[in-house]
C-alpha cells in the first residue's frame, strides 16, 4: 500500500522525532510518522491552549507535512480503494488542520488527532504475516 522504506526514513529524519529508524522495518517506519503526526497534533493543541500562534501553527505545518507524505506515498495501483479512501481521508485531515490553524479550532485539532489515531490503530492492527504486503519494498 505505501512506497519504499527508505523514503519514509528521510522523511522521518525531516520531522525531527527522535528514534532509531534505520533498524525499523517499513511498517514501523509507517507506524512512526503517525506518531510523529499525532505528537504534532498535541503540541499545536498546546499551542492552541497557551495562546503560543507560532508554536500552534508551526505544529500543524509539521503535523500537514507528515500527513501530506503519507498521503503522497500510497499505492494506489497496489492499494486500489483503501488508497483511494485513505487519500480522501488524509485530505479531509489536512483540511480540518488547516482551519484549526486558521480559526483558532481546537475541536478540529480533537478531530484531527482522533480520525489520524483510527487510521494508526488500523495500521497497527495488521497482522505480522500480512504486513509485507501492506508496505511495497
Amino acid at each position: 500500500m505505501y512506497g519504499t522504506s527508505r523514503h519514509f526514513a528521510e522523511q522521518y529524519r525531516k520531522t525531527g522525532v527522535s528514534a532509531k529508524v534505520t533498524e525499523a522495518d517499513p511498517h514501523r517506519l509507517i507506524s512512526l510518522l503517525f506518531e510523529g503526526a499525532s505528537q504534532r497534533i498535541r503540541l499545536a493543541q498546546a499551542g492552541l491552549a497557551q495562546g503560543n500562534p507560532a508554536s500552534k501553527g508551526k505544529a500543524i505545518g509539521e503535523a500537514c507535512a507528515i500527513i501530506g507524505h503519507l498521503n503522497g506515498s500510497l499505492d494506489h495501483e497496489a492499494g486500489g480503494e483503501v488508497a483511494a479512501n485513505l487519500s480522501s481521508l488524509y485530505d479531509y485531515i489536512v483540511r480540518r488542520l488547516t482551519e484549526a490553524n486558521l480559526h483558532n479550532d481546537g475541536m478540529a485539532l480533537a478531530e484531527s488527532l482522533d480520525l489520524l489515531g483510527e487510521i494508526e490503530s488500523a495500521w497497527n492492527a495488521i497482522p505480522q504475516a500480512q504486513r509485507a504486503m501492506a508496505v511495497a519494498p
